[in-house]
Formats: structure tokens, C-alpha cells, sequence
């Protein structure tokens, strides 16, 4: 695996590891409908092809040769070489998968660590290495997103509510699960302090730089080739996008299950955008 894999190497080591007789695969990446699921990792490869969900005057853009090479190059990875169910198998399937040592590559959120490096449940546990997202004709391709607690106003316990945040987000918690639980299950990313503690700095050894170094490098101007009008990586910064990216999502996951071509997929995804565009151009929302 180089430094820097590109998705041709990604493509080149899962044809030759990948062994279905044996259940087996080359690679494991999420095919499960859903903004959050297949559209995560996909939307990465989108973005590193040089696609792109809307330009900078809010034109939809999912039929663009950039998005169609991407996602055919993702379609066509995962059912030539992921794992069976592609169609249905999303981001707790593949911590199943290749924990139990079914999977040659998995592509995917840091997160992954906690499960992957946990030896009560993991066969694969200090067997992995880690390198960054895949790319195409970017610096980097990974993403950026977080798990947050927050305190809505119509709370009744907002002291109590601030004590239980305050508390399981404080360097002490951090400790408290290492000491407890074990430091491979200490939530990644999410304190700087934590890599500056010798026992997880000792455990993380093969993942705590990359993940560092992938928090850093994910930025548009980094992962993207083309400039867009939105905030966001893996998703598109706006109301809109949990059901549009769901719609989408839908249409994808179709084609992994070999139920619609690519260009079908990609024509209804055209005109699920273009809807959401309309109220952009207007300047209605700009």
C-alpha cells in the first residue's frame, strides 16, 4: 500500500486479494442507501474526480462526466471485489466484516479504530495499517464530520444536562475509559490532549498520526478540484441535503444492486438536484 494510494490502487490490490470462494473480499465500502452511508464515502471519490454537487451559480451537476466516472468506478469496485449484500451493507457491516477478518481493505471513518484495534472483539486487531482516503487528482479525499452533544432550549435540566456534557467530554473521561475499558476504546479525534497521554500515544501507534493528519488535510480546498457554494465534504451544507442526499442515495444503491444502470441512477439523481437548485438560483437563499 503506498504512502498515498490512489483509487487505480485500491482497484489493482482488491483484484488480487479479493477471494468470494472463501468469503473473502478485495474491499469493503458502504452500498447502503442513505446520505450518511454510501453517499459518505462516495461522495469523497465524487470530489477527488473533479464532480461536484452544484456549481457556483447553484446548477445541479450530478451528471457530469466527473460524477458518472466516479460513481461507476465505485459501483464497479464494490461488485467486482466488496463483499456480498453490497446493495444492504453499510458502515456496521463493514466493522463486522473486516474485524472478523473478511475484508482486505476497508475504506471509512477514523472511528473505526475503536472497534477494529479492540483485541475482545477484533481478530484483526494490531494487524492493520492505516494509510489516507484514496484520490484521483486531489491532495487528499477523506471527510469531516463529528458526533456532538448539545442542550436544546426547551430542556428542563439545562445544569444537570451542561454537568454530563461537560463531564463526558473533560480530559478525565478520556482517562477514565482508557483506564476502564481499555485506550483502544478512547473515542479518536476527539481531544487533542488524548494524543498526548503515553499509554494511548503507545496503542494508537499505527493509527494516531494518519488520523491527525486526515482531521488536518480535510478541507475543500485540499479534496476538491472544483470550487462549490456550499459548506461540506461528504455532504452538502444545506436543509435540504438529508433528504436530497437520501433520494440520491436511493438511486445509487440501485445500481450497486444491479437494478438500474449508472446513467439511470444518475439522470432521476440530476433531476432530484435540480429541484433543490431552483430556490438557490433565485437568490432567494444565496
Amino acid at each position: 500500500m503506498p504512502a498515498n494510494p490512489t483509487w487505480d490502487d485500491i482497484k489493482g490490490f482488491a483484484a488480487k486479494l479479493n477471494d468470494p470462494k472463501n468469503d473473502f473480499a478485495g474491499v469493503c465500502l458502504r452500498g447502503l442507501a442513505g446520505w450518511g452511508e454510501v453517499m459518505a464515502p462516495l461522495d469523497t471519490m465524487i470530489n477527488t474526480y473533479g464532480g461536484q454537487w452544484f456549481d457556483q451559480d447553484w446548477n445541479a451537476k450530478l451528471n457530469s462526466p466527473q460524477v458518472k466516472s466516479a460513481v461507476s468506478d465505485y459501483v464497479s469496485l464494490l461488485n467486482n471485489y466488496g463483499q456480498p449484500g453490497v446493495a444492504t451493507s453499510g458502515y456496521g457491516d463493514c466493522i463486522t466484516r473486516y474485524s472478523q477478518g473478511k475484508a482486505a481493505m476497508w475504506y471509512d471513518a477514523t472511528a473505526m479504530v475503536s472497534s477494529v484495534e479492540d483485541p475482545k472483539s477484533s481478530k484483526v486487531a494490531g494487524q492493520t495499517a492505516y494509510a489516507p482516503a484514496p484520490v484521483k487528482d486531489t491532495k487528499s479525499a477523506g471527510w469531516l464530520y463529528s458526533w456532538s452533544l448539545a442542550i436544546p432550549q426547551t430542556s428542563k435540566h439545562k445544569d444537570a444536562a451542561w454537568d454530563f456534557v461537560s463531564w463526558m467530554t473533560n480530559k478525565d473521561y478520556i482517562k477514565l475509559v482508557g483506564n476502564n475499558i481499555g485506550w483502544e476504546r478512547v473515542p479518536p479525534g476527539s481531544r487533542l490532549s488524548t494524543y498526548q497521554i503515553p499509554e494511548y500515544a503507545k496503542v494508537a501507534a499505527a493509527y494516531a498520526e494518519p488520523t491527525l493528519k486526515a482531521m488536518n488535510n480535510a478541507s475543500q480546498s485540499n479534496s476538491m478540484v472544483q470550487k462549490v457554494p456550499y459548506p461540506g465534504l461528504q455532504f452538502v451544507g444545506i436543509p435540504e441535503f438529508q433528504d436530497l442526499g437520501t433520494q440520491v442515495a436511493q438511486q445509487i444503491s440501485a445500481a450497486i444492486a444491479g437494478q438500474q444502470s449508472v446513467d439511470d441512477a444518475l439522470i432521476q439523481a440530476q433531476q432530484y438536484a435540480e429541484i433543490v437548485a431552483e430556490s438557490y438560483q433565485t437568490g432567494a437563499k444565496k
